[in-house]
């Protein structure tokens, strides 16, 4: 895959924030975990459940979406849907100025008649990745009155990642077909994701009998773009359902699909009190609009700043952790909260940690006034100089400045002065990984208030003096305080 896709894997998700990554194997892909549930259909009625399979997507990922953030950075409602299919786009340059299709996908039609139309597009669509020994030949098992492995047949469809993928297996000697749905998230509970579940299974039952040909009754693009809103908006989402009508997510799901999947599950024989604990939950979820993603978005809002960034989403990971102790379901969850208290030090422990990453920046030929300007309007000390080419030139500071009004420079006061005359050329440097206090000693050891950040020769973000005294007036803060 890292050699189809030239040795690089890019990611870019926007959102709230914005997040952009370059990467040189598909492990990003780890970030992701799901819910997966499998759903048994008989080969004569694939096409059919398998196409309300792909309808119902769409709304119920609307209200289970809880993956909202990575690598603290706020982006979709259900992130993992974009970073699963970027993280694993292995498409040569020229795959992808054709547009051709990925292996994450969500489809493009509905199925006509059977589930032969999967796996022989897939089969001619995407080459094979893992090779093995198969065991015995399909034909000669069918020919001695034997059901088939298919074993190479499943390791291929293991490759190929429809979000909802067909699945061939065999059990004492008997074969069967299953629809796995790979859309729901992980969490935030146990019993959230036994719900998502159960709304998913109800529905299957429920609108088969309401739509007996899906695909009669609402476009494939509508489909397909209720799932995508989904994932980018959760309860948010303007979705399109039956007869080209449109609703938001949380008033479908109130007024129409909730109600179904209830009785489905009832007509199926599921314990009424089953029925009332899960659907409850899904119904109370909705109508409070809090899904899993949504607490995460409002506990970081709630925070308002307060302490680093880093320090806010490890009090978000620490709030879910013993939220889920407490056996209550995601909606009814309290925010998390930043008190300043815990353990510190683990959120200061390198510059990555720290610096700031939202940088203003000037070219070596802007003019001084320019510069100054910015400084004075932005309340900065340090300005990072970019060539063209976006490398690290130079450091502007404001002591720089100063001296240009106290002496002038040497040259007539007619004359502009570029930004190149009076920068620090090649200022001492470091790296996202490079621990606080060596970072600290640097600036001790060079007499600098400030470090630019580089990664790969880029520049990631500045550090200055101002951090650390802003740091350690909080921790003194709390310091005297408890003492």
């Amino acid at each position: 895959m890292s050699e189809r896709s030239g040795g690089e894997f890019r990611t870019l998700i926007k959102g709230l924030d914005e997040l952009r990554v370059n990467h040189d194997n598909v492990m990003l892909e780890a970030c992701n975990t799901s819910f997966q549930i499998h759903f048994q259909v008989g080969a004569h009625e694939f096409a059919r459940l398998y196409n309300l399979a792909q309808a119902v997507t769409g709304p119920v990922l609307a209200a289970a979406v809880n993956s909202p953030v990575l690598l603290q950075h706020r982006l979709w409602h259900e992130t993992r849907v974009a970073l699963f299919q970027q993280s694993l786009d292995a498409r040569s340059r020229a795959e992808q100025e054709r547009g051709q299709r990925q292996r994450v996908t969500f489809g493009d039609r509905w199925v006509r008649d059977s589930v032969l139309e999967i796996y022989r597009e897939d089969i001619s669509r995407f080459r094979v990745l893992i090779a093995g020994e198969y065991g015995d030949d399909p034909i000669e098992a069918i020919e001695r009155g034997e059901v088939p492995s298919l074993k190479a047949l499943s390791l291929h469809n293991g490759t190929v990642y429809r979000w909802n993928r067909p699945c061939y297996g065999t059990k004492d000697g008997i074969a069967h077909l299953r629809i796995e749905n790979r859309v729901l998230p992980a969490g935030p509970t146990v019993q959230d994701e036994v719900a998502n579940a159960a709304f998913f299974f109800g529905l299957m039952t429920a609108l088969d009998r309401q739509y007996p040909d899906i695909t009669k009754e609402m476009e494939f693009d509508h489909a397909k773009e209720n799932f995508m809103a989904a994932a980018r908006y959760g309860l948010k989402a303007q979705l399109t359902w039956t007869g080209g009508k449109q609703y938001t997510a949380q008033d479908l799901l109130i007024q129409q699909l909730l109600p179904a999947a209830r009785d489905g599950l009832i007509e199926h024989g599921i314990d009424g009190s089953d029925v009332d604990r899960f659907c409850g939950i899904l119904e109370d979820r909705v109508k409070s609009g809090r899904t899993g993603a949504q607490w995460a978005f409002d506990s970081l809002a709630a925070m308002n700043g307060k302490g680093t960034l880093d320090e806010r989403h490890r009090a978000l990971v620490s709030s879910t952790a013993a939220m889920q102790a407490t056996d209550k379901p995601g909606h009814e969850w309290e925010l998390a909260s930043f008190d300043g208290t815990g353990d510190w030090r683990h959120s200061f422990r390198t510059v990555g940690q720290v610096m700031t990453t939202d940088l203003f920046t000037v070219g070596p030929e802007d003019l001084v006034d320019l510069a100054a300007s910015l400084m004075e309007w932005e309340h900065l000390r340090h300005v990072p100089v970019e060539d063209a080419e976006g490398r690290l030139v130079g450091l502007l500071s404001h002591r720089a400045l100063m001296r240009v009004v106290a002496h002038g420079p040497d040259k007539k006061k007619s004359d502009a002065v570029a930004v190149r005359e009076i920068m620090k050329r090649n200022p001492v440097t470091v790296h996202p990984d490079t621990p606080t206090l060596e970072t600290i000693d640097m600036m001790r050891t060079h007499k600098v208030g400030c470090l630019p950040v580089m990664k790969d020769d880029r520049l990631v973000g500045i550090v200055t003096e101002h951090d650390f005294i802003e740091i350690a007036y909080n921790l003194l803060a709390v310091e005297l305080r408890e003492n």
